[in-house]
């Protein structure tokens, strides 16, 4: 439960600190006078007043944090001061608002460069690595380090499509083709192994009866060359970002059901379950929650980082800013949008 926690603190923490930063730097680049840094959101448990402008918070609920610019809240109003946000160009605001989801992807770029220059990229090879006692699998003889070659006589070159051609086959036999690395001389063994009977959770949440045969995966990693390795990055993070918008239509065409969305409780489930298995498999689940923070912030959502640029697009459009009191009706809208969906999320959490 700790180790859960200290992941979970650290995971949103380094994410939403990056975040924020984004937002914080292009203001002062801008001569936005920036009033508060906050990470996390109120009540606010430390605070420190840096220079004459910006005080730097630490706030109790760590799900989030904030950047309070001068002139930034359409309820406060605005005097036309120089240094207030609404005061410089559509532009510079526009940078202003894009620079904290821009952060977050190029952050999961550094992370995966930083994996594969260092560890290595994942071998394209299924290895096995813990074995079920007196399961299936253990009583065929395979053996952890084993390499699994194929599944009825397709070629499998991933754990997770390995997993996929056994799940479909629940109770029933299939044939198992693997290399002895234990053998003198490693030899190919093929043998016919009935699977058991288990539970799995679908991409949608959904609770679904799978066979097994009782193996887990190891990880073999290949380190790359410097160049290389940034090339694999932002591929992994371009593949990630495909698989979030994949997810988001997904939502509108009813190929992932709205019950799949996961929220605080899940994600630190996932961030604990990740530490166990190690810092590094806990680094590359930051990564793909980092390009998940970076879409789901250009959205045009409500008091979201995509709803300020779409209002900034409509008024470079009119030629006018919009008006105040559009402002505060989409902000209000936005927060009770989520809070809403603070809500279904967590509730998803708890009855998944």
């Amino acid at each position: 439960m700790l180790l859960t926690i200290l992941a979970t603190v650290f995971v949103l923490g380094v994410l939403v600190f990056f975040h924020e930063l984004g937002h914080f730097l292009v203001a002062k680049w801008s001569g936005i006078r920036v009033e508060r840094f906050s990470l996390g959101f109120p009540p606010t448990i430390l605070k420190k007043k840096m220079g004459k402008d910006t005080e730097y918070c630490i706030g109790a609920i760590p799900f989030g944090g904030y950047v309070k610019m001068a002139g930034d809240n359409p309820i406060e109003g605005v005097t036309g001061a120089p240094w207030e946000f609404m005061s410089k160009p559509v532009w510079k605001r526009s940078l202003v608002v894009l620079a904290g989801p821009l952060i977050n992807f190029v952050l999961a770029v550094f992370i995966l460069f930083g994996l594969f220059f260092f560890r290595g990229t994942e071998r394209q090879e299924v290895l096995v690595g813990q074995v079920l006692e007196n399961g299936p699998a253990e009583m065929a003889g395979i053996k952890t380090g084993d390499q699994i070659l194929s599944v009825d006589g397709v070629k499998v070159t991933s754990f997770d499509q390995m997993a996929a051609l056994i799940y479909d086959k629940v109770e029933k036999p299939v044939e198992i083709s693997w290399v002895d690395k234990s053998a003198a001389t490693p030899d190919t063994v093929t043998a016919s192994i009935t699977t058991y009977k288990d539970r799995a959770l679908s991409i949608n949440g959904d609770s679904l009866t799978v066979g097994k045969i009782g193996i887990g995966n190891m990880m073999s990693f290949q380190k790359q060359p410097f160049f290389a390795a940034w090339g694999a990055a932002v591929d992994r993070s371009l593949e990630y970002a495909r698989l979030i918008f994949d997810f988001i239509g997904g939502l509108f065409t009813g190929k992932y059901k709205a019950s799949s969305i996961g929220g605080p409780i899940f994600i630190g489930k996932v961030a604990g379950a990740t530490a166990r298995a190690g810092f590094d498999v806990l680094l590359d689940f930051m990564a793909l929650l980092s390009v998940n923070l970076a879409i789901l912030n250009i959205l045009p959502i409500p008091l979201f980082d995509g709803s300020h640029l779409m209002i900034f697009l409509i008024e470079k459009i009119k030629g006018s800013p919009v008006s105040v009191k559009v402002r505060v009706f989409i902000q209000q809208i936005g927060i009770a949008f989520v809070l809403l969906l603070v809500i279904f999320v967590t509730f998803n959490d708890l009855t998944r």
